[in-house]
């Protein structure tokens, strides 16, 4: 039997200690903590890797500090636009949805796609119409707000350009003027953040599976999509190689198929998990304007969190130990 590892991430980019109080930083690492707990718990008990990283992906969805489900970001339209992948190391099953927009939690639509229906991948009103039928809990837009996120759009929708989450709060707080109050804090989520949130892990029997979800990118224009929901790009799993849940900007994941290629490295060249990792984050992305990370479990439980921003929210938790959680790079 194989020690259970779970691993989480809720987005990377700007992420400045200056932008980030002692208080908030504490609320992210408690967010992080107790999902890795949960995720743990159910590896704990036996359950599958699929089973731990929908559990952790839904908790990070429902959590609002995190850009994904509750809390996502905000279209050039001022609406919400969701997306989610997930896949199964075991037999590289895969779902996942796009642009969603009632979907409670596009996780458990993805798993949905990829276990009561003969496809991969489902976009928009089809998405919709499939998880409702399934069974999967719709919400109405206003649940998906937050007065961060919008806060956050309202200063960033006059730019020509699409922004990372974490980025974006960083351009808002570097941007507020004479409007910005002595000592005040940046928003918890700066307006340039690659938002996305995910999770990898390994189960007792040997099994690997990944989940991502993700809001989007700020004042990102309709009907985007981005890596999260392409398998290969924004998550990939196979007991063979790795486990693998990315974020940054999507487009350079996506033109590199990044997730996949950690996979291929580990297959192709021999190169372990973490130096698979690395080539990835450090050496391909950079190549096409590439910013963000991943992270990546193999099935020894050899465990690689890779990120060239200046920070990337992560954690990861090994059988009954305490959860490790971190933010900022020099921390692991």
């Amino acid at each position: 039997m194989n020690t259970p590892v779970i691993a989480i991430h809720g987005g990377a980019g700007t992420i400045s200690r200056d932008s980030l109080s002692a208080e908030e930083e504490a609320r992210y690492h408690r967010a992080l903590a107790d999902i890795v707990g949960a995720g743990q718990a159910v590896l704990n008990a036996g359950g599958s890797a699929l089973e731990a990283v929908t559990e952790a992906v839904r908790l990070l969805e429902d959590c609002p500090l995190f850009n994904a489900g509750h809390g996502a970001v905000y279209t050039s339209e001022g609406k919400h636009e969701l997306d989610a992948s997930v896949m199964n190391g075991v037999d590289l099953a895969a779902g996942a949805v796009a642009c969603v927009t009632n979907i409670r939690n596009p996780v458990l639509a993805a798993r949905a796609v990829m276990e009561k229906s003969e496809h991969v991948l489902l976009v928009g009103q089809g998405a919709e119409a499939f998880a409702a039928r399934n069974g999967v809990a719709t919400a109405e837009p206003g649940y998906f707000h937050t007065d961060a996120r919008h806060q956050q759009w309202l200063r960033v929708r006059g730019q020509s350009r699409a922004m990372l989450d974490h980025d974006a709060a960083s351009f808002a707080f570097a941007h507020k003027g004479d409007e910005a109050v002595k000592g005040e804090k940046a928003p918890i989520d700066p307006d340039n953040k690659f938002g996305t949130v995910g999770a990898v892990a390994l189960d007792r029997f040997g099994n690997l599976a990944a989940a991502t979800s993700t809001g989007g990118i700020t004042n990102k224009q309709p009907g985007r999509v981005g890596d999260s929901p392409l398998i290969g790009a924004g998550c990939y799993a196979s007991n063979s190689t790795a486990a693998v849940s990315a974020t940054g900007t999507g487009e350079a994941f996506m033109r590199t198929a990044a997730s996949y290629d950690v996979a291929a490295r580990m297959a192709y060249a021999g190169d372990t998990l973490q130096q698979a990792a690395e080539k990835v984050v450090f050496q391909l992305l950079p190549l096409v304007g590439g910013r963000g990370g991943l992270i990546a479990l193999d099935a020894q439980g050899n465990l690689a969190l890779p990120f060239n921003t200046e920070g990337m929210y992560r954690a990861y938790g090994r059988g009954e130990q305490t959860p490790v959680t971190a933010i900022y790079q020099a921390e692991q």
